[in-house]
């Protein structure tokens, strides 16, 4: 059996995904064979793996991340388990790929032990396949609510005896505070497998948190195996990063005299929205979230993304006013893009037996397609070229029930498959397809944003010729590699995953509530 680890958080989006990714690409560097793991996911941001049996499954996008920093292909046992919410009350289930019910709150117990059986299998197939797994939690392991049946944070834990460290968002304040407590509201059990803490995000004087450190030492008994800094370049595949209003990434100047402003619409239901951080690696580009029209009135590119709810999230347009933008924008033959959701509400009426169980509905009518949703899911690696240039090669990814069921003929598509079929479309400024992560291919990624430019009337923007968005991933990893080696206690690490959880913890009171 091999050594593992499981990264918990005291919060969501407290920095379990890059910590986890960032502890694998170390390992990797060091000659380690190591996988990532998370047994169950909330994410409407998934990746397209494909199965043993040649078919396309999903799995979360960190997971996939955490797979390339491990320098291997995913897999689905990474994360066996993933729910996609299309609702506040209701989530998709997709066990090892493949989407298998929808489930609320109130019936979700039902299907958890078949759940926790199929993450606790794919464990222990990964422990024999490799030297070390790296666990992610969810969410915080000191969700008392939720722990008799927890298979994802201390169940996982107590399961597979493995050691775990807590990282806490110093950005958020209280770290000290709810690192504590989280310890404190677990079992004895469970606090006997805490053996440490990571700080992330800390910015400042490392020697004045150092008092906190030693304190936080004293009342627990288990130390702070290091201190992540904030860092500027630490944005792609990181959710966290998807917020209302931010500049994805740092912007370069650009190559010409003009910038490009592309406005991607925040969706309620947004779904894979990593799709535009292609776009951000771009100089000259700059990319923003939002949920305000006037943005889009000011955008030369707007982009709506894929959506886990399309006839909802349809409907969200229209209340807010930003459909009635989008139509502005497009009147003025301003680029629009849309991808998968995003693309479906485009045309004529959707038609939603599925998903939403609203019948027909009027879409945005700028494009002369209709969408039918069906029970199953399309669920695959895409391969192709520009409809417009065969040379240019494309690669990207389908997640999807809509497809499109009626089209004018004469409609170009945007996109070629490798057997000759079209998909996508495009009608003057306005594009769309299916194919999620079309736009990390560079050539095709180029190809469009000179096209919308030139739409733009942004003549002096200028398309730099070298971007790599594959290297600009590779980079970001490098770095989390590069902050794990330089700012966290690496040989205390490598001992906790080769020895297990330490032993003598101290229990720290008062434990759960009874």
């Amino acid at each position: 059996m091999s050594g593992g680890l499981l990264v918990a958080g005291t919060t969501s989006d407290a920095g379990k995904s890059v910590l986890t990714a960032g502890i694998c690409r170390w390992l990797h560097r060091r000659g380690v064979r190591v996988a990532p793991f998370k047994a169950q996911n909330m994410s409407n941001n998934s990746a397209v793996v494909v199965g043993p049996d040649g078919r396309g499954g999903e799995i979360g996008r960190a997971q996939a991340m955490q797979a390339a920093a491990c320098g291997i292909a995913p897999d689905l046992r990474f994360n066996p388990v993933l729910l996609k919410p299309g609702s506040d009350r209701s989530s998709q289930v997709v066990l090892l790929g493949e989407a298998v019910d929808t489930v609320t709150a109130g019936n979700y117990h039902a299907l958890r032990p078949r759940l926790a059986e199929a993450a606790f299998t794919a464990l222990a197939e990964l422990r024999e396949a490799y030297d070390v797994v790296v666990c992610e939690g969810a969410g915080s392991p000191a969700e008392i609510n939720l722990r008799s049946g927890d298979y994802v944070n201390m169940g996982l834990a107590r399961h597979a005896r493995l050691p775990t460290i807590v990282v806490g968002d110093i950005d958020r304040g209280g770290v000290f505070a709810a690192m504590f407590g989280t310890v404190a509201l677990l079992d004895p059990a469970d606090q006997a497998l805490i053996a440490g803490f990571v700080i992330n995000k800390f910015r400042g004087d490392l020697g004045l948190l150092r008092p906190g450190l030693d304190m936080l030492h004293r009342v627990t008994g288990r130390p702070t195996y290091g201190v992540l800094p904030w860092h500027l370049d630490l944005w792609l595949d990181a959710e966290d990063s998807l917020a209302y209003g931010r500049v994805l990434g740092r912007p370069a100047a650009p190559h010409g005299t003009d910038w490009l402003d592309v406005a991607v619409v925040r969706l309620p239901r947004i779904s894979n929205a990593t799709d535009v951080e292609a776009l951000a690696t771009e100089p000259g580009v700059r990319v923003r979230l939002t949920v305000e029209p006037a943005e889009l009135a000011a955008a030369d590119v707007i982009v709506l993304p894929g959506s886990k709810s399309t006839v909802a999230d349809l409907s969200w347009l229209r209340e807010t006013g930003l459909a009635e933008a989008v139509l502005t924008h497009a009147a003025a033959g301003k680029p629009l893009l849309d991808i998968c959701g995003g693309f479906q509400m485009l045309g004529r009426a959707v038609h939603d037996p599925v998903e939403s169980r609203a019948g027909s509905v009027p879409g945005l009518g700028l494009l002369p397609v209709e969408v039918t949703f069906a029970p199953g899911k399309t669920v695959r690696v895409s391969a192709g070229t520009a409809a417009t240039d065969p040379d240019i090669q494309v690669r990207g990814y389908e997640i999807h029930h809509g497809y499109v069921s009626a089209v004018d003929p004469a409609l170009p598509p945007l996109l070629t498959y490798d057997d000759g079929t079209g998909e996508g479309a495009v009608l003057g400024a306005v594009c769309g397809t299916h194919w999620h992560g079309a736009f990390e291919s560079d050539a095709f990624r180029r190809r469009f944003l000179t096209e919308a430019a030139r739409l733009a009337g942004r003549a002096g923007f200028r398309v730099a010729p070298d971007t790599a968005f594959a290297a600009a991933r590779e980079r970001s990893l490098d770095l989390l590699g590069d902050l794990v080696e330089e700012h966290l206690d690496t040989d205390a690490l490598w001992h906790l995953i080769e020895s297990g959880p330490p032993t003598g913890l101290p229990f720290l009171p008062p434990g759960p509530p009874t």
